[in-house]
């Protein structure tokens, strides 16, 4: 049984620890209060009864009736747990002989110490808790007693077969440091106001996914979300570009969108870029590719009304079934949560993804240390599970300087379409434009763009139009064009 692997009972953590902790290395868990590491254990003892294995909780801290009524609130096999009860007694504390934990019988051990050996002797388990491993240093008289102490409780378990796991509280006044250097995995989970982290900085015997990975505990216990990796989920795709289903549009695209591809959607408020993302991705539902709209600026309810108002039929498609909306709310989920949302979604098949967009990305999220390398994760993950990817970007310069992107992940994309505002005789009107297209040709002149009650209208090149990349457009009227290139149509 050695070397084998065993599940945590964590959803997402065997995933960070390349299938699960080894067989029977022993492990620490490291924690402020209220981090989860009691939970953890429970779930790693839950897991044992699960396999068909026999689990003892060895208690050093809180109440027996409390531990039990925390692994019920989470349906963790309380009742099939081997509890025993060593937390020091006022005379223990104030023993000054020194003892090991499992030194040779010669040596008078206290109490407890045979107790808790008679108790291991007789259940035979397979896994063992010992919650918190702290409370030892009480029970020694300097770190040398302490350090053998533990030395000894681990290679007699590791003698016997079983798996240890010890909890300890970090950042306290009485450091863990020693506990580290002793055990073959070091496991920490980290609380801020905003968030939940779990690190794996050890592990012996095996790689790991190493970095931060987003957790949480929830009524089903504790939850990890390992940071998403490019490679991980990969589909086939279809060779067929994604058609946007306005004609002019995909001819300024040399016939859409190839698939696996991010195209990111750049532009300032209000100049069409939602609407534009909403073009493809409800097409694509209405071809039988499976969509989903992960909607972090505006609500639902808006988008559907907006859709109506323009003639989009954005209601068939979600009908269909192909196409799903996710409403992102500020503060609900963490970058982790949101990332696993993308994770379930690609299991489930999805071909199309839209996020609208970059701003509320940053703005709505918890626990987001850096846009740019979430989003540059993000689209790397999905461009190699060949994830066809519109992502929304908002620049705040109505006129002025050109910018594709103000989070520096323009070089994420594949393609880039920019649309952009124009003044033409007094009056704002918007165009659309590529600045690049990885995989394929396009078209380099600039096309007027309308928002209309029947739609997008994309219009003929405009050869006349320039400037737009130095941030000062101008008209040239001895380029050919009459001032009818320019629509008079009203703006929806």
């Amino acid at each position: 049984m050695t070397g084998q692997r065993l599940s945590t009972g964590i959803s997402g953590l065997d995933d960070i620890l390349d299938g699960g902790l080894i067989h029977p290395r022993n492990v620490l868990i490291r924690g402020s209060p209220g981090s989860g590491k009691t939970i953890f254990g429970l779930h790693f003892l839950s897991a044992g009864i699960d396999a068909g294995e026999t689990s003892l909780y060895v208690n050093m801290g809180e109440p027996q009736a409390y531990v039990e009524e925390t692994a019920d609130a989470f349906d963790l096999h309380t009742e099939e747990i081997h509890f025993h009860n060593i937390s020091p007694t006022e005379e223990q504390f104030s023993e000054r002989n020194s003892y090991s934990v499992f030194e040779s019988a010669e040596v008078e051990q206290p109490d407890f110490i045979a107790e808790l050996r008679e108790k291991i002797d007789e259940i035979e388990p397979d896994r063992v808790l010992l919650d918190p491993i702290t409370e030892f240093r009480h029970l020694t008289t300097d770190e040398r007693q302490f350090r053998s102490g533990i030395l000894g409780l681990l290679d007699y378990l590791k003698e016997i077969g079983a798996m240890g796991m010890l909890t300890s509280q970090a950042g306290g006044p009485i450091k863990d440091d020693d506990i580290q250097f002793l055990v073959d995995t070091v496991i920490s989970l980290d609380v801020t106001s905003e968030s939940r982290m779990v690190t794996v900085s050890k592990f012996r015997g095996s790689s790991f996914r190493r970095g931060d990975h987003f957790y949480d505990i929830s009524t089903a216990g504790l939850e990890v979300w390992p940071e998403l990796v490019p490679d991980t989920q990969k589909q086939a795709i279809d060779a067929e570009p994604l058609s946007s289903g306005v004609d002019e549009l995909d001819e300024l695209l040399y016939g859409g969108l190839d698939q696996g591809t991010i195209t990111m959607l750049s532009g300032p408020t209000g100049v069409g870029k939602t609407t534009t993302g909403l073009q493809f991705l409800i097409q694509a539902a209405l071809a039988g590719k499976q969509s989903v709209l992960f909607q972090f600026e505006e609500a639902e309810w808006t988008i559907r009304d907006r859709a109506k108002a323009i003639g989009l039929p954005l209601q068939a498609a979600l009908e269909s079934g192909e196409l799903s909306i996710v409403e992102v709310s500020p503060d609900e989920y963490t970058v982790g949560e949101f990332e696993q949302l993308l994770r379930e979604a690609v299991t489930d098949g999805t071909e199309v993804v839209m996020i609208d967009g970059s701003q509320g990305f940053q703005e709505n999220l918890r626990g987001l240390a850096d846009t740019t390398s979430a989003l540059v994760r993000i689209g790397r993950f999905l461009r190699s599970a060949s994830i066809t990817t519109l992502l929304i970007n908002e620049v705040h310069n109505i006129t002025g300087d050109f910018q594709a992107s103000e989070e520096r992940t323009s070089n994420l994309a594949d393609n880039i379409v920019f649309l952009r505002y124009v003044e033409y005789r007094g009056e704002m009107r918007k165009v659309i434009g590529t600045l690049k297209m990885r995989t394929s040709d396009f078209e380099r002149s600039l096309r007027e763009l309308e928002i209309t009650a029947d739609g997008i209208r994309v219009g003929e090149p405009l050869p006349q139009l320039r400037g737009i990349l130095t941030g000062t457009p101008d008209w040239n009227e001895d380029a050919g064009g009459t001032d009818r290139d320019l629509a008079d149509t009203d703006q929806a």
